[in-house]
């Protein structure tokens, strides 16, 4: 899968990502288990909701702390755990 600057990235079906207030962690469900997200990943995997293209999420991400090659890189990161149109 490529994912360029105007993907549209998602969680993929059969992930769900939550808070977990007793770990104080976003954690990433699928069906045989569970994996807890340091912070970087947890903000990063809160941007892939379907809703903007990856070019938006890099600059918000950025305005953060991330630089937007950072930011791109990361997003496309997430690919094999995303879908994107």
């Amino acid at each position: 899968m490529t994912i360029d600057r105007d993907s549209v990235p998602r969680i993929g079906k059969g992930f769900r990502l939550q808070w977990e207030a007793v770990q104080q962690a976003h954690v990433l469900l699928y069906p045989e288990g569970m994996v807890k997200l340091n912070g970087s990943a947890g903000e990063i995997l809160t941007r892939c909701d379907g809703n903007a293209p990856v070019s938006v999420k890099a600059t918000t991400t950025r305005s953060r702390s991330m630089s937007t090659s950072q930011a791109t890189g990361a997003m496309r990161g997430c690919g094999s755990l995303a879908n994107c149109a």
